[in-house]
């Protein structure tokens, strides 16, 4: 139903125009700051990026953008209710397709979270068919470009014939209201939304209420990151008016929620034994490493962590088939959904890239679940 990136719009710019829009940034905002370009942006509060993001329309959009939000004083695009929305201009804190907000501390992993909080104000006009939207960005990797894989979208007021992805799916309480509640897929990543029965113009609550709550409905684990927080307004028709009179997240650290695979799988005893491959292959300032984890014991492993330490001057960027993580030198690799078990005598593998400052060497002692493993 919607597709709120630059990207999609992008490539059919590309394919008419032969040029591709490009989100610019500027410097942080000191005076009111008038946005008609598609892909425009600025930043405030030397914290947030505001965002005009026309993605579905080539009618003209233009947002007046101040030191504590932005309002629409354009917006000539007409979308069908049937179908998508014409734009999301947003103000968002995070990692959100290739722009990062300054300073942000995200992407950040659930397990990590000790709190997010936010705060929002709109303010509605009538005559338009809108909602005022707040999205909750999750993804299994860190990514800090691309489309993530889980869009919360918390609908604080809808106007007009239109409705969330997917179908309802019943109601539920978060952060002490209650929400008909949606799932469904925009054909990129999967949503679940939460519809406010009345119009909301302002609100202080906790994100991760609703990231919990996500969770608990087996979309996502703790191992996911947070990668960013959105709050904006997409219109189908009209809209002038509409603003965010003031936004604000943040996002500490320092929790202690065990990163899980799946919703409902815990690692579960002690492996027998275990043995593990570690093959690397490093440049001057980079390096690759590809880990099989054999089970030599006699029971089956139900869920998997490894543990070791990476030597100095060696940083992991992203992974593939397990969740890495790094702080320091210490590496954590935990298993995704297609391979958390590992049959007797069975292999689990997985591999990630990283930089390299200095000479190269591999990590000489690893541990499964707490427990010892000999090298291949």
């Amino acid at each position: 139903m919607r597709r709120p990136v630059p990207v999609f719009a992008a490539i059919a710019g590309l394919l008419v125009a032969g040029s591709i829009a490009v989100l610019t940034s500027a410097g942080p905002a000191q005076a009111d700051v008038q946005i008609c370009d598609q892909y425009g942006s600025t930043t405030i509060q030397g914290r947030y990026v505001v965002q005009n993001n026309r993605w579905g329309t080539t009618a003209q959009q233009c947002i007046n953008v101040t030191n504590n939000g932005f309002s629409i004083t354009r917006q000539d695009g007409q979308g069908s209710t049937s179908g998508a929305p014409v734009s999301y201009p947003s103000i968002f804190f995070g990692c959100h397709y290739t722009n990062c907000s300054p300073g942000t501390n995200l992407p950040m992993q659930v397990s990590q979270i000790s709190s997010a909080s936010s705060s929002i104000s709109y303010n509605f006009v009538g005559g338009a068919t809108y909602n005022a939207s707040y999205d909750i960005w999750l993804d299994p990797q860190p990514k800090r470009d691309g489309v993530n894989q889980m869009e919360i979208m918390i609908w604080f007021n809808r106007q007009g014939s239109i409705q969330p992805i997917g179908s309802s799916v019943g109601s539920g309480n978060v952060g002490g209201r209650t929400w008909d509640v949606w799932r469904g897929n925009n054909g990129g990543n999967n949503v679940i939304s939460y519809v406010a029965s009345s119009p909301i113009n302002s609100w202080n609550f906790s994100v991760l209420d609703f990231i919990n709550d996500v969770r608990n409905r087996g979309a996502i684990t703790n191992s996911w990151y947070l990668t960013s927080i959105q709050a904006g307004f997409e219109p189908w028709q009209g809209g002038t008016g509409l603003g965010v009179n003031s936004f604000s997240a943040s996002v500490n650290g320092g929790g202690n929620q065990q990163p899980t695979s799946q919703p409902t799988s815990q690692p579960t005893g002690q492996p027998g034994g275990c043995r593990v491959a570690y093959t690397a292959n490093s440049w001057n300032n980079g390096f690759t490493a590809s880990v099989t984890v054999t089970n030599t014991g006699s029971s089956p492993i139900n869920g998997w962590t490894l543990n070791y330490n990476l030597p100095s001057g060696q940083q992991v960027t992203n992974s593939w088939n397990a969740t890495v993580t790094q702080s320091g030198s210490a590496v954590t690799a935990r298993n995704i959904s297609h391979n958390s078990s590992i049959a007797p005598g069975a292999t689990a593998s997985f591999g990630y890239q990283g930089t390299l400052n200095g000479s190269y060497s591999s990590p000489t002692s690893f541990t499964l679940n707490g427990s010892t493993c000999s090298r291949a």
